[in-house]
């Protein structure tokens, strides 16, 4: 699981710091996920987008897209888009990338957007990082009401199941000569990942920190938010969701 949330930093005074203020603003973050799979993000861009079968130059929002990768390419095949993430570092670095039909934005997902959208896309388990847990049901409400009339929203999440029951305890993971001594656990109906590394002669410990909804979670909070929840896939291939088998969550909803 390469998705997360609160973090806490151990040569720094403000331990009590929100996750995006520290470890999604770190090159860290970066360099540990290097490796994610760009052509599997394009295989699920293109089958998406043809499943919703958008519209030719629709406007589509990226919500949390880091560095822009499934944005950039979103723009590539011909759709406005707007990237917005929380992270002013990953907002940064995606928009030197920019052009006359792709912008970037730091933005918070709790709030809806004015400009309406032909389609938001929440992907690669960027949902659930909030401390507060009444914030889930305020961003799903936020990204309702950022949607057009006839438009369509997507989240993909991790199956909770699944994750749990494959859960590697400890390994490490070395990448750019650093070794990230990873260990991940379940408490508190959160999925935890402690990440335990040193650099230059400094030691750091961040925590991921990832609510571990279900599909009934995500369910319950729809109905709440007045959304219309249309179809549900396991996969990037946009296979049936199987609850212990499929890798993702994909949830598409109005």
């Amino acid at each position: 699981m390469s998705e997360a949330q609160k973090t806490t930093h151990t040569n720094q005074d403000q331990q009590n710091e929100t996750w995006f203020s520290s470890w999604f603003d770190t090159p860290y973050y970066h360099i540990l996920y290097k490796e994610r799979n760009d052509k599997e993000a394009q295989l699920f861009m293109d089958n998406l987008t043809h499943y919703l079968n958008l519209p030719e130059k629709a406007k589509v929002l990226d919500l949390a897209c880091g560095k822009g990768r499934h944005a950039i390419y979103l723009n590539q095949l011909g759709f406005d888009v707007i990237g917005a993430d929380l992270s002013e570092n990953s907002i940064a670095e995606a928009s030197k990338n920019s052009n006359e039909s792709l912008h970037f934005k730091v933005h918070d997902m709790r709030e809806p957007f004015e400009e309406k959208y032909d389609a938001i896309f929440n992907l690669f388990t960027s949902f659930g990082y909030f401390e507060n847990d009444d914030d889930n049901l305020t961003t799903l409400k936020a990204i309702k009401n950022s949607l057009s009339d006839y438009g369509f929203a997507v989240i993909d999440f991790m199956n909770v199941n699944q994750v749990i029951e494959t859960l590697v305890p400890e390994e490490v993971k070395s990448v750019d000569g650093i070794d990230f001594h990873l260990k991940r656990y379940v408490a508190d109906g959160h999925i935890f990942k402690e990440i335990d590394f040193e650099d230059k002669g400094h030691k750091y410990l961040f925590t991921e920190k990832v609510k571990a909804l279900t599909l009934q979670d995500f369910e319950s909070m729809m109905e709440e938010a007045g959304i219309y929840l249309l179809d549900i896939f396991g996969d990037y291939k946009l296979k049936k969701f199987h609850k212990t088998e499929s890798e993702r969550l994909i949830l598409i909803f109005k």
